[in-house]
């Protein structure tokens, strides 16, 4: 009989899986944008899954005497996951919200990285309810080397803008965008760094 899984882990691995989602979700699209409105709106059912996610962790805290790691690194990593699917959900209600239809390279390179991190969180997230703990730090260090990508695109192409795009109103919306996609990359390096932390107090 297979083993039930805990709900900690295993809410963690929805979210996860969510967040692996969301980030597919939004480089496919964002490649080729067609409607903002409903790109906008899928983006924000996959946050509010998320948010679920995260009461169903706090729910069971209140109600459980003995955690499979310490309560307060539970609860530090469910809300770095959870700043993850917000700041993807963030980008893409500025789609909508500044009526952009024609992304540029740059937000396609930003959402594959994106989207290589999501992978590689789920990857950890797993490891950490299979209790394999060591093998964790292979995909933070990759978190982490995919974060340095992510900033040394946000200088190239804040650098790009502002030697090409004449319209100001436009430049704005872009660097705005830009920069909340590298944040999120920051979010991505954050869970990593929590992970990192949880191995070490346990193994």
């Amino acid at each position: 009989m297979k083993k039930k899984k805990n709900i900690f882990f295993g809410t963690l691995e929805e979210m996860s899986d969510t967040i692996v989602e969301a980030c597919e979700y939004f480089a496919k699209h964002v490649s080729e944008l067609k409607d903002v409105t409903v790109f906008a709106k899928d983006m924000k059912e996959m946050e509010s899954r998320c948010d679920r996610y995260v009461h169903t962790i706090l729910t069971e805290l209140n109600k459980t005497f003995i955690t499979p790691i310490e309560r307060e690194d539970i609860m530090a990593l469910t809300t770095s996951l959870d700043d993850v699917l917000d700041g993807i959900e963030a980008c893409a209600s500025r789609f909508e919200m500044y009526h952009i239809q024609d992304p540029d390279e740059y937000i396609t390179l930003f959402a594959d990285i994106l989207v290589r991190s999501a992978h590689q969180i789920k990857k950890a997230i797993y490891m950490l309810g299979e209790k394999k703990l060591l093998a964790i730090r292979e995909p933070a260090i990759a978190i982490n080397e995919l974060e340095n990508q992510a900033d040394d695109l946000l200088r190239v192409g804040v650098k790009t803008l502002f030697a090409r795009e004449k319209d100001p109103i436009e430049l704005i919306k872009r660097k705005e965008i830009y920069e909340r996609l590298e944040q999120t990359s920051d979010y991505c390096e954050d869970v990593a760094d929590r992970l990192e932390s949880i191995v070490m107090r346990n193994s």
